[in-house]
């Protein structure tokens, strides 16, 4: 009996050890990213003018995102009609979101540089900070605002079956007022 006592302390002093030492280097290996604060998937999505999860309060209460919709649009049934706005809605929405997202690339950058360089000041760290707060929300509402725009396009019933093409059926409701 001792010995499975012991057995199991060990095994579990070695877990808590190891876990203990993942929570003390989560990141370790980041420090060669170019810049720290982004992967480069998330810089090859800003790149791309890709959402990443910023419109997610749209998407996942009942409004489509245009470029989803494009990719389901033999499936959702949209007349030549609807994919000509909901095409016109993606390429107004790439136009306002890629150079936002350039911006913002450009902005993490240069906050990373000015801690690489250790020339950050508060006063360079907080102008630094706001301006990215500013562009990262006008980045998000640029996403959101052309989901909202995507909506107007469909019917009730294709809105509804992209829900259930995007495996959300019986988790959201239309929503009100909208066809």
């Amino acid at each position: 009996m001792t010995r499975i006592a012991i057995l199991v302390s060990t095994a579990i002093a070695l877990s808590v050890g190891t876990a203990s030492a993942q929570l003390q280097q989560p990141y370790a290996g980041l420090q060669a990213r170019s810049i720290k604060a982004l992967s480069e998937q998330q810089i090859a999505d800003l790149k791309a003018g890709r959402g990443m999860g910023l419109a997610l309060a749209a998407e996942l209460n009942g409004y489509p995102g245009p470029m989803h919709v494009l990719e389901l649009a033999d499936s959702l049934g949209l007349s030549a009609d609807q994919r000509a706005k909901v095409s016109e809605l993606v390429a107004a929405m790439m136009a306002e979101a890629i150079p936002l997202c350039e911006q913002l690339i450009a902005q993490e950058a240069d906050l990373d540089k000015q801690f690489a360089d250790k020339t950050v000041t508060p006063e360079r760290l907080e102008a630094s900070t706001n301006a990215i707060g500013v562009t990262s929300g006008a980045l998000r509402r640029a996403h959101l605002k052309y989901h909202l725009s995507t909506l107007d396009v469909l019917t009730a019933a294709q809105a509804h079956r992209y829900a259930e093409l995007r495996g959300y059926q019986g988790q959201m409701q239309h929503p009100h007022g909208r066809h």
